[in-house]
């Protein structure tokens, strides 16, 4: 799975880290079935309509490729004037959409824009696999019924009238709760006390300041980034309820990515943070990309992936 950069530093065509134009190339030489690729919200800002369309367009029709002499608008122009009746390469059809980690069982608010391309000759029709989680429930949950308070074995008297998260739902909604961050963490040791897990290591100096409070335990941690712009800084922390915070250890961060507990990350926090906030949730892949697994073998036929966890 590859990624398009723009968004962080919002440089677009600009930024040198852009891995679009060499993800094309190899679309453009090996025609998959399928592709799917994943970036940061802030592709659809408006500032970069033209340059995200310019992406799209460059998907559905990849082997109309630009000259060595052309500007990217140049190509843009092309391509807008594309005849799919002259066209002879291959052509995809192509969805995006902006998905919420959350809502699909990762314990983390992300939101990012899922581009998936089927190529046009296999007549699939590709719809994105509906949510299983909701922030409704989670709300639900521990304004109303307490249900989450009691799972996790705190008295809900404690907590009902102490959340500020009120629901105005009578009846329990649909779907199942977001996790939190105590869901995802049951069970670790805290990184202070004797353990034998290699990558929680308690790192000190954790702050806070204005936009930077880190993530409390009973909501989805904070989307967790790569650097730049939260790192190693007031974002990637856990926010206890006396004001307390301390860094997310690798073990906490790689847990709330939905890695597997022995999924091994290398190098420093740091280093081990940034390939964490770079990667995309496990589980997010795994639902999306079963869901086009089984797009692409029911032939139409509309299938709907349901996780339980």
């Amino acid at each position: 799975m590859s990624t398009i950069l723009l968004g962080g530093k919002h440089k677009a065509h600009l930024d040198s880290r852009d891995m679009f134009p060499y993800a094309l190339r190899a679309i453009s030489a090996l025609s998959p079935k399928a592709f799917i690729f994943e970036n940061v919200k802030g592709l659809l800002r408006p500032s970069f309509r033209d340059y995200f369309e310019y992406i799209i367009l460059q998907l559905t029709f990849p082997n109309c490729v630009a000259e060595s002499e052309y500007h990217w608008e140049d190509h843009f122009q092309r391509l807008k004037m594309i005849s799919t009746n002259t066209y002879t390469g291959s052509r995809y059809n192509v969805s995006y959409r902006l998905l919420n980690a959350a809502d699909y069982g990762v314990p983390q608010t992300r939101e990012r824009v899922v581009i998936v391309g089927i190529r046009s000759d296999l007549d699939c029709h590709w719809r994105f696999p509906n949510p299983t989680h909701s922030e409704r429930r989670l709300m639900w949950e521990q304004s109303i019924s307490g249900e989450y308070w009691e799972r996790h074995g705190i008295r809900p008297c404690e907590k009902l009238c102490s959340t500020n998260v009120i629901s105005n739902d009578f009846f329990a909604p649909e779907l199942l709760p977001w996790r939190t961050v105590r869901d995802a963490l049951c069970g670790i040791p805290d990184p202070t006390t004797r353990h034998n897990i290699p990558d929680h290591i308690f790192r000190g100096g954790a702050r806070t300041y204005h936009g930077h409070t880190g993530s409390i335990l009973d909501w989805p941690v904070k989307t967790i980034k790569a650097g730049g712009h939260g790192v190693p800084c007031g974002e990637n922390m856990l926010r206890y309820e006396d004001g307390r915070v301390r860094y997310m250890t690798v073990y906490e961060a790689k847990i709330l990515q939905t890695f597997p507990p022995n999924f091994v990350i290398s190098g420093a926090w740091g280093e081990a943070m940034r390939q964490i906030g770079n990667a995309v949730p496990v589980l997010l892949a795994e639902i999306i990309g079963q869901h086009l697994m089984h797009t692409l073998q029911q032939d139409n036929t509309t299938y709907s992936f349901r996780t339980t966890a």
